[in-house]
Formats: C-alpha cells, structure tokens, sequence
C-alpha cells in the first residue's frame, strides 16, 4: 500500500517535473553525457555532405523563427506514457490535444487509457493539467529560447537522423523556473530546430535529485512541434520515474476547437 503521506510527496515532484518539462516545450533532450542512455548520440560527421549554411546564419535565422505556434489553433494526437519503476506502476493515455490561439487556451479530449489508476490520477492528469497552466497563465518571452534568456555557444555539427545539424550549447542568462542548460540542435539548411536537450536550471523540486529530457521537432506546415518527449527523474522518496510522450497527426485551423476541459470528470 502507498501512504498518504508517500502520494503527496510523489504528487509534489512529478508534477514539477512536468511543469519544467513542459516549459521547455517552447522547444528540448537529455545530455548524453548523462549516461542515462534515453536516446542514441548523434552520428558523428563523416561521409555527408558539408552543411548548406555557416553556424552563425542557422542560429540567426532560429532566432528570428516564431518559436511557437502563438496565432494559430491546432489538435493532436498525444499519447503519453507514466512508468514509476520502483512502485511497479505505469500507465498510457492516449488524447486529442486542442489549442486555441485567442484567447490562448488548452483542452484535451481524452480517447483511452490502460494501466494503473494511481498513475493516472497521480502523474499523467497532473502533467496535463501543468501543460494546461503554463499555456493560459503563462508568458511565452520568459520561457523562449531567445538571445534574452539565454547565451548560445557553438560546439560542431553532427547528423541526426541522416540530415547534418548545428549544435549549440545554451545557458540561461536567469536562474529562472523553467529554463534549462543543454543543448540544440538546428537543421543546417533552414535553421530549424530538430532537438533540445538539457536539465533543468532550477530543480523543480526539493524531492527531485535530477530531471533531464529530450525532445524532437519537426515541419509541420509553416510550424515546427514537437514529434517526441522523453523524461527521466531521480526523486528522493520513489526513485526513477518517466515520462514518454507522443505527437502527431496535427491539424491546424483558422476556427476555434472545443472539448471538455483537462479538469472535467471526462477524464
């Protein structure tokens, strides 16, 4: 049996941890140098062609990208994954996401979950409702990877999944919640982000030892979003948690979607 005592602190870390997560979801992955083996490293440069323009172009055309897709309403499909390994504990939601433009506001419609009702309730809704929170309550220019909060630092190019990309070391300029030290990864061509990795600057939580991710991007239309999220944290009370996510199937459209809001009883 789960104490009380033992669910509350558990509420407490994971759902910072989501909300740190999802902060870096203006665009983020884990440094492999972390050793926690999420992800494969980049291939190292060998036979592919040279990049199509100079590091210091990419990121300048990165940062005059809008890093996010602020005037436009948009769904997708999302699938997200909880596991808590030293409970034994896992589960996976599978959702629409919906996100409306203006006003900025968040749903989800929810489609079918599988596992354990603790994760659930627990990590998965609370991640949801984070997400939910840092959308409508939240200022996207304290958050964004932009030359205001953070310093970039060149270190090479590499390729991923078979494209040549940029790396660029980036540290936050403010020991602000949400920001992250790390790494991104720009399309050496379009400037466009393709991944982000790091760990969080300020740790979410007391009871979180370490948090790291990774996150990949992709085009979809005029917009680049998040394809995957990949999340492990080190707690102090319940071990090693993860979370994995999934998006894809988006649609975007001029008219407002609606579903029943991520706090409602549909859930």
């Amino acid at each position: 049996m789960i104490s009380s005592r033992l669910k509350s602190i558990l509420t407490i870390a994971l759902v910072l941890m989501g909300a740190t997560l999802a902060r870096a979801q203006g665009r983020a992955n884990l440094p492999h140098e972390a050793g926690l083996g999420l992800l494969p490293p980049p291939v190292p440069l060998g036979q592919i062609a040279l990049p199509r323009v100079a590091p210091a172009l990419a990121l300048q055309l990165f940062l005059g990208q809008k890093q996010s897709t602020n005037n436009v309403d948009y769904s997708s499909r999302t699938v997200v994954h909880a596991e808590l390994f030293d409970l034994e504990q896992k589960g996976d939601y599978e959702l629409v996401r919906i996100y409306s433009a203006e006003p900025r506001s968040l749903k989800f419609a929810p489609i079918r979950f599988v596992g354990d009702g603790f994760v659930k309730s627990n990590v998965i809704l609370r991640f949801l409702q984070s997400e939910v929170d840092r959308i409508e309550r939240g200022d996207p220019k304290e958050l964004a990877i932009s030359e205001r909060n953070y310093k970039f630092s060149y270190k090479g190019v590499q390729t991923l999944n078979g494209s040549p990309v940029h790396i660029f070391h980036v540290k936050p300029r403010h020991k602000r919640q949400g920001l992250f030290m790390g790494l991104i990864y720009l399309d050496s061509g379009s400037g466009h982000l393709r991944r982000a990795e790091g760990t969080p600057i300020k740790s979410p939580s007391l009871f979180i030892k370490q948090a790291e991710f990774v996150q990949d991007f992709d085009d979809f239309e005029q917009y680049t979003l998040p394809t995957h999220l990949r999340s492990t944290a080190k707690t102090r009370v319940i071990g090693r948690a993860l979370l994995d996510i999934v998006y894809s199937s988006y649609q975007f459209s001029s008219a407002r979607a609606r579903s029943e809001p991520v706090a409602s009883q549909s859930f």
